[in-house]
């Protein structure tokens, strides 16, 4: 698995093993944020967002975001377009669970910046990197020097 792993990585081209490294990051990330806010509050932990369905979906996120990480670092396809999803339903989520304070207080606002930040950079790049890890999957390995 390793060397499968190595050699799936090693297929990309330099700026797609970045994209893919900051995705992992962020995702990560994403993970961690989620696991802290539930050790926190607990499963009530989005009892904040009057919206029963954003509370599930923040909550699923300990479960979408490292699953996500896993087929991204993995060089899977699928971990692309989950990343793109869960991230397209994270930003969504947050902005309209927040939205409250574009009224009252918009500079609390300024703390979904980076969340919107990655949510974008995910979602540009997700069409090419698909692209390119689709293409380097059909690409014929090399074989292995017989022992």
């Amino acid at each position: 698995m390793g060397f499968e792993l190595r050699e799936r990585w090693g297929a990309q081209p330099l700026w797609a093993r970045w994209v893919l490294a900051v995705y992992l990051i962020g995702l990560t990330e994403g993970t961690g944020s989620h696991i802290a806010d539930l050790v926190r509050g607990g499963i009530h932990a989005y009892a904040s967002f009057p919206q029963v369905p954003l509370q599930v979906f923040f909550v699923s996120l300990v479960i979408l975001d490292p699953l996500a990480a896993v087929l991204v670092g993995l060089v899977r396809r699928g971990g692309i377009w989950l990343a793109n999803a869960v991230m397209v339903m994270d930003v969504s989520a947050n902005w309209w669970g927040n939205r409250h304070w574009l009224r009252d207080d918009p500079a609390q606002l300024l703390w979904l910046m980076p969340i919107t930040l990655f949510g974008l950079f995910v979602v540009a790049f997700a069409v090419p990197l698909r692209r390119t890890v689709a293409g380097a999957a059909s690409r014929p390995q090399a074989a292995l020097p017989s022992a």
